[in-house]
């Protein structure tokens, strides 16, 4: 790659697609789903092959709740999986992991799980790979605001300390930058609460290719429309 190649140092995925990659073969919602999750695997390694220093992935919002218990129940059963699989690979890669979310509706072991294998990796330095679970972007602003608020009404905070960056060091994401390119696959053209302060002025790439079906190429591909971008940040 020449020097005026550019690799994003953040990008985000939106993982979407995976029940209609199940429905195309006659397999039910959750088998697309253990594909998809099987498939995030190889793309962590693909990203950092390529450079990528910060991952981070939608894998459950707030918002998905709402769908049948059936596929709630897969989707858990999923994550269990990929939590119980993650430290030993995670340390084998030296990749640092993190879950963004809210956590107390996660089932007990799951939360156990997420903080052994954050615990596990915290001294890695290889690839951050982040993931949003029980994640809704507005949630999460919330919860920094009443964090803020309360610093305030406990005399640790005025008003006037409040900054951007101040906001910032209050939401899931601190410490981490913001994600310079994000990815939704699907066709879907929408961000769907994910990381709505964070993406202020990251690209946004839209891809028909529906998740289990996203490979090293197409995340390639989505760098390369990247490269095309004059990223200004509101200068000329």
């Amino acid at each position: 790659m020449s020097e005026e190649y550019k690799i994003p140092q953040h990008v985000a995925i939106i993982l979407d697609g995976n029940g209609r990659w199940a429905k195309q073969r006659h397999m039910p919602r959750n088998y697309g789903h253990k594909v998809g999750a099987d498939n995030l695997e190889q793309v962590i390694e693909d990203a950092w092959d390529l450079g990528i220093k910060y991952l981070t992935v939608y894998a459950f919002s707030t918002e998905n709740w709402k769908r049948s218990v059936e596929e709630v129940t897969g989707l858990m059963t999923i994550l269990r999986d990929f939590l119980r699989r993650s430290i030993d690979k995670a340390n084998k890669n030296n990749m640092r992991v993190r879950i963004i979310g809210e956590r107390s509706r996660l089932d007990k072991d799951i939360i156990e799980a997420i903080e052994n294998l954050e615990e596990a990796t915290k001294d890695n330095t290889g690839i951050q790979f982040n993931v949003a679970l029980n994640y809704g972007g507005r949630d999460e602003i919330t919860r920094a605001v009443k964090k803020i608020a309360d610093e305030i009404s406990e005399g640790v905070i005025t008003k006037e300390d409040i900054t951007e960056e101040y906001i910032s060091s209050k939401l899931d994401t601190a410490d981490i930058p913001d994600p310079d390119l994000l990815i939704r696959t699907s066709g879907e053209l929408r961000i769907s609460n994910f990381l709505p302060w964070q993406i202020s002025y990251s690209e946004f790439y839209f891809c028909d290719t529906l998740w289990p079906d996203f490979d090293k190429e197409a995340l390639k591909k989505a760098i390369d429309y990247y490269n095309g971008r004059d990223r200004r940040f509101g200068g000329v």
